[in-house]
């Protein structure tokens, strides 16, 4: 099984959506970059979910509006699944309750349809290297959102280490967990605490919103 991690060419794509059209698109487009291959695609979150299972693919691109399980519903069972892949919703909604609500669910990124293909497709690169992947014009509502919290106004009110400011700026320049562990030669386990923890002093949900905030709010230096 393949992890996510920067690899040789050959990361494996799954795409759910119900629309066959678009799903023929996102295969030409995959088809064109040979670090990517299409594992299988999905018309519903039912058979995505069952598809995923079966094939464990490396990054899932998932829609939101389907029918049956929506996408959301389709997010969470995926989570449930333990599958180690990357997720990243491709749909029309730039909504903001849309947005926060699958970024809160557990996905790794989220892209609009309407970007140009070329664009889509190094977001696809990108995501495939287990890089953290946002339509550019969806941050500002992201971080409008976070404003709805009560997290920290300054870096300095937060109290992070100096490692946790390590891994907060490697968050804002979209590394995945397992990348910032390869980055700061540290284990998985410990990443995944050092994120536990300065989720917990900026009282945010995700890792997507810290890297958003982190963005906004550059810390005062690695330590």
């Amino acid at each position: 099984m393949t992890t996510g991690l920067p690899v040789a060419p050959g990361t494996a794509v799954l795409v759910i959506d119900d629309h066959p059209l678009f799903r023929k698109g996102v295969a030409d487009l995959i088809a064109m970059a040979p670090e990517l291959r299409l594992v299988g695609e999905a018309g519903d979150g039912e058979s995505g979910v069952r598809i995923a299972s079966a094939t464990r693919p490396d990054l899932i691109l998932l829609d939101l509006n389907m029918k049956g399980l929506n996408g959301i519903e389709t997010l969470e069972r995926l989570r449930e699944a333990d599958l180690d892949a990357r997720i990243v919703m491709l749909t029309v909604s730039d909504g903001e309750e849309d947005v926060v609500a699958a970024l809160r669910g557990g996905a790794d990124g989220y892209l609009l349809k309407d970007m140009e293909p070329e664009e889509i497709l190094e977001n696809l690169r990108a995501a495939g290297r287990g890089r953290l992947v946002i339509s550019h014009r969806l941050t500002e509502l992201i971080a409008r959102a976070l404003r709805h919290d009560s997290g920290p106004v300054r870096p300095d009110d937060a109290g992070l280490t100096p490692r946790e400011r390590q891994v907060l700026g490697l968050l804002a320049e979209g590394f995945s967990n397992k990348l910032i562990a390869r980055e700061l030669e540290l284990s998985l386990g410990t990443v995944k605490v050092h994120v536990k923890h300065l989720l917990k002093k900026l009282k945010l949900k995700t890792r997507v919103e810290a890297a958003v905030w982190a963005v906004r709010h550059p810390p005062p230096g690695n330590g």
